[in-house]
């Protein structure tokens, strides 16, 4: 049987698309793990990249926009669009149509899904990356089309295979040169030729008459085409050379053409991603105008801000979403500078492992706190992170995904990635809704990564990579400790609390407002779920027994002030109708070698958190910094 061929140009736009979107799928996949509840992606750690993947993904997309440019044009320069054409009687034979006729009409149809859904996950995938809509529905599209083309290319080896079988699979291996297209065929030659045909079909009036020939089958004669005009017959013309095309077009390989408008298109994307930087001015004022730290956001110094605003997503909680719009708005007195970040979030939560004495004893409320991913009785927060690296996707050079990103450090319980740089310390401050009320936002940072403690080594606790506080002294602490139980096997966490006990039960309980223990509703305003130490006393049994059952205490106690580098940025937060306000202080260089100087250049993300110990929401492109 001879061998089926297909045009090299197919092959070429074919292999470059299969390669594109396996890099394109393999970092998606690894990037997703990040996204919550969809851990399981872990299973398939051993194939999936662990070192720049948000890089390789950009890329393979750049690949994968070019390709369709290229696969445009080639399709309507080669004159190949029949292999796809949804037409009427294709859509015919997909309903009343049998054997070949129906496959091919399904074949031509799932071209068509294939299309759509390539074209939302390139507009998706852009608008995720660009930050123009970048929150749950667009990733959730971004998502399910992965899906769907993955179902594409299993049913698209299924139908070849049934078209014509092992030949026609193996046609897209054996490249031919792209066959010529078939003459356009005018119209009224067209209507000639039928009339000719017509008479011809009559019979000729006279028989003995010799019959008129036709130069070409498919072409009227000259006479007929001279009859059509009302003028004589032209007087003959010398040679003038080759004939000229009477549609004449740009005549040059079509594969070359394609190539060429690839490479253009995605010559304009990376301009366009060069070019459109994302950034936040942050204007001089005199120090008189500096605003006060309170949380209220009518302070003059905001009033002639124009806001930054991002839209973040892929986060936990969220009523469901994950995705919260931030806002931020700068200021410099030359000292110091202020920020002001607000983002949406319909409940105020403090419920930070909280902790209720029942029958038999006190109980730590939580969801996944001992794998370090607890997700319901966690406070609200809010990170910002600066680098003086040119990263351009996110997490870039700071966050690596997977189970064990390090070699020969504990894996992550949580199976999820860790924080932590190659060399140099990028600046890390957390603000903490429950102990943030003090008036400080923690600061830490990312740095190598870092030895596990014997703790960590035996996943009692987990291990957090290159995240750690910069030196001092932080004034809250946890109402509870976790040991090694070595009872009965393996060595496991082992939870004592409370550490502390209110001195007065009943101010403490007025304290914490109106206690609701479900973790998706709010508290109320003024509420304080923290026990400062001078209300509370050391855990005794006496004290304890005097408790009643049913007693709700919280799991922060908060005494002293921050100290040293931890003690750097001050700041004050306020929650109103689902927006939280948080202003924030610091100076614009504190020599320390754990802090980034604020100044030009600096890249900046932000990442709000919604009752989450570690899902967080993220950005893709960094925000760049420039002090007026």
């Amino acid at each position: 049987m001879r061998q089926r061929k297909t045009d090299y140009g197919t092959i070429i736009l074919h292999w470059t698309f299969v390669a594109a979107f396996a890099v394109a799928l393999v970092t998606g996949l690894r990037i997703a793990t990040e996204t919550p509840d969809r851990t399981w992606i872990n299973w398939f750690d051993a194939v999936l990249p662990r070192d720049s993947v948000w890089i390789a993904h950009m890329q393979a997309a750049i690949v994968l926009v070019a390709v369709a440019i290229g696969y445009i044009v080639y399709m309507l320069r080669s004159g190949l669009g029949r292999r796809v054409q949804l037409d009427k009687v294709r859509l015919r034979g997909l309903f009343v149509g049998r054997g070949q006729a129906r496959l091919s009409a399904v074949i031509a149809l799932m071209y068509w899904i294939f299309f759509v859904t390539m074209a939302g996950l390139l507009v998706s995938g852009g608008a995720l990356y660009f930050g123009f809509y970048s929150g749950y529905d667009v990733a959730m599209l971004h998502w399910v089309g992965t899906w769907v083309i993955l179902a594409f290319v299993v049913l698209h080896v299924l139908t070849q295979f049934k078209s014509g079988g092992a030949s026609q699979l193996l046609r897209i291996f054996r490249p031919a040169p792209l066959p010529a297209p078939p003459p356009r065929l005018d119209a009224v030659e067209l209507l000639g030729m039928l009339a000719e045909q017509s008479a011809r079909s009559q019979g000729p009036e006279n028989p003995d008459a010799p019959p008129d020939a036709s130069s070409h089958p498919l072409q009227p004669r000259a006479e007929m085409r001279r009859d059509r005009t009302a003028e004589p017959d032209p007087a003959p013309r010398p040679p003038a050379g080759p004939a000229r095309s009477r549609n004449p077009t740009l005549q040059a390989n079509a594969f070359v053409v394609a190539a060429a408008a690839a490479i253009t298109g995605a010559s304009l994307i990376v301009a366009t991603d060069r070019l459109a930087v994302d950034s936040v001015q942050i204007r001089r004022i005199n120090a008189a105008d500096a605003p006060t730290l309170d949380g209220d956001t009518s302070d003059r110094a905001w009033r002639g801000v124009k806001p930054f605003s991002l839209l973040t997503g892929e986060g936990g909680n969220f009523d469901g979403k994950g995705e919260a719009r931030i806002e931020i708005r700068a200021v410099h007195d030359g000292t110091y500078a202020y920020f002001l970040f607000t983002w949406q979030d319909s409940t105020r939560s403090l419920k930070h492992l909280p902790l209720v004495k029942e029958a038999d004893g006190w109980h730590l409320l939580h969801s996944g706190f001992q794998l370090g991913d607890e997700h319901q009785y966690n406070e609200d927060k809010f990170s910002v992170l600066l680098t003086t690296s040119d990263v351009t996707l996110a997490g870039g050079r700071t966050f690596h995904p997977g189970p064990q990103p390090v070699a020969g450090a504990p894996a992550t319980m949580s199976g999820r990635g860790l924080h932590y740089t190659a060399s140099g310390y990028a600046d890390v401050w957390q603000w903490k809704a429950t102990s943030g009320a003090t008036g400080w936002m923690d600061d830490a940072h990312f740095g190598p990564p870092l030895n596990p403690t014997p703790m960590q080594a035996a996943n009692v606790v987990p291990y957090k990579g290159g995240f750690a506080a910069d030196p001092g002294t932080a004034n809250y602490r946890d109402n509870f400790t976790i040991e090694a139980d070595m009872s009965g096997g393996p060595r496991r966490s082992r939870l004592i609390a409370p550490l502390r006990l209110p001195k007065v039960v009943a101010a403490t309980t007025d304290a914490m407002g109106d206690i609701d223990l479900d973790p998706n509703h709010g508290e109320s305003d003024g509420a304080r779920w923290f026990m400062p130490e001078k209300d509370s006393v050391a855990y005794s049994t006496d004290v304890d027994a005097r408790i009643p059952t049913g007693t709700v205490i919280p799991g922060v106690i908060v005494g002293g002030e921050f100290s040293g580098d931890r003690a750097d940025v001050r700041c004050a937060a306020r929650w109103a109708s689902g927006l939280w306000a948080l202003e924030v202080r610091r100076r614009l260089d504190t020599t320390s070698q754990f802090d980034v100087p604020i100044k030009t250049g600096v890249f900046m993300r932000v990442a709000a958190f919604d009752h989450s110990q570690i899902r967080h929401t993220r950005h893709v492109r960094p925000i760049r910094i420039e002090v007026e």
